[in-house]
């Protein structure tokens, strides 16, 4: 069962920590996540593969050097869990929804903009799943504008250079205010067991993420008006374990341990922020750049097993067997994401 709460996101010391700081000059939030590299082939070896990102762009904004992703350490997951603020299981493939509202929805109806103020651009398809929910009193309302794939849902990943000359091309046409980019290469070729390539996905990918603050900077709509946040879905698992490299979904320090990098005019900049933060907050500093709220009140999809008699044949029902049932049922809880303070001047 699904309860929708009117009380907003902010508790009374939330608001009392917004009261005393500067107005925020942030009017736009874009989101790059670089989908699955390890943590030991990027920030644990600086500059190695990312040179833009750890030498020229981290002392421009703040760095988290412990962030994780602390739950479900999947693509669709970790999407979820920085869209919603949620940490929750959910099918990989593309056809589950999240089962909480997003900041797209909340930041569309709360803004009263058009579909195309926000957007998710992603070189994986199946991420369409991010612009919809399963509660119902939200499924199918004030969803953003979609760009994945080859040509949409169900057509195959693109490269990820595509995906930034599309997300380049929203931005000029459409000036939104809040976007989601996927870049996917990492992790795909890291699941191929294409070393070479895992580690180019890894270096392009820092040259991508450049070009498009280079690109935020130079356009008069964005400059000194946007915030952006590089984070990853999840890691990889540590060499040893079940594949390494090539896989993850565990709970082992290489698939937890991602990273943080946020620059904008209303962040500290070189600033390392050692307190240790998870995917689910980034949702709430979202809210906090561009001043909506979000329900605390949310669900979390669990797992109930029943075990149920089965008789094993209709002419002998005395003879009966075991069976599992499993039924996912949405309980309540309160959101569990908090605003990265440390970041704000």
């Amino acid at each position: 069962m699904f309860c929708a709460s009117p009380q907003p996101a902010t508790s009374p010391q939330e608001a009392n920590y917004q009261a005393q700081k500067k107005p925020l000059r942030t009017k736009n939030v874009i989101i790059v996540v670089i989908d699955g590299p390890r943590y030991s082939e990027t920030w644990a070896v600086t500059p190695g593969l990312i040179p833009n990102m750890s030498a020229r762009m981290k002392p421009k904004g703040g760095f988290l050097s412990n962030f994780y992703n602390d739950a479900y350490t999947y693509t669709n997951s970790g999407h979820a869990a920085i869209t919603t603020g949620v940490n929750q299981p959910i099918d990989n493939n593309g056809d589950e929804l999240p089962a909480n509202p997003s900041i797209f929805q909340y930041f569309l109806k709360q803004s009263g903009k058009p579909a195309t103020a926000a957007w998710i651009v992603s070189s994986k398809d199946k991420l369409h799943m991010l612009a919809n929910t399963q509660r119902p009193d939200w499924q199918g309302t004030y969803q953003p504008s979609f760009d994945g794939g080859i040509s949409g849902p169900g057509s195959g990943y693109r490269m990820d250079s595509l995906t930034l000359e599309a997300a380049k091309n929203v931005l000029n046409t459409h000036k939104p205010n809040l976007v989601l980019i996927n870049f996917m290469e990492p992790d795909g070729f890291a699941h191929a067991g294409n070393s070479e390539n895992y580690l180019r996905g890894i270096s392009r990918n820092d040259r991508y993420v450049k070009q498009l603050w280079d690109f935020l900077n130079d356009d008069s709509y964005y400059k000194n008006k946007t915030t952006l946040i590089i984070t990853n879905d999840h890691g990889r698992h540590l060499d040893g374990i079940d594949g390494g490299w090539m896989e993850h979904g565990d709970s082992c320090e290489g698939c937890q341990k991602i990273s943080l990098l946020a620059l904008g005019p209303d962040f500290r900049k070189g600033r390392v922020i050692e307190n240790r933060y998870t995917l689910v907050d980034i949702a709430p500093t979202v809210a906090r750049l561009l001043r909506f709220e979000m329900d605390p009140a949310v669900v979390v999809p669990r797992a109930d097993t029943t075990v149920v008699k089965v008789a094993m044949d209709s002419t002998a029902v005395a003879q009966v067997l075991d069976s599992i049932r499993i039924e996912i049922k949405m309980e309540p809880a309160t959101m569990k994401g908090q605003v990265i303070k440390e970041l704000f001047k």
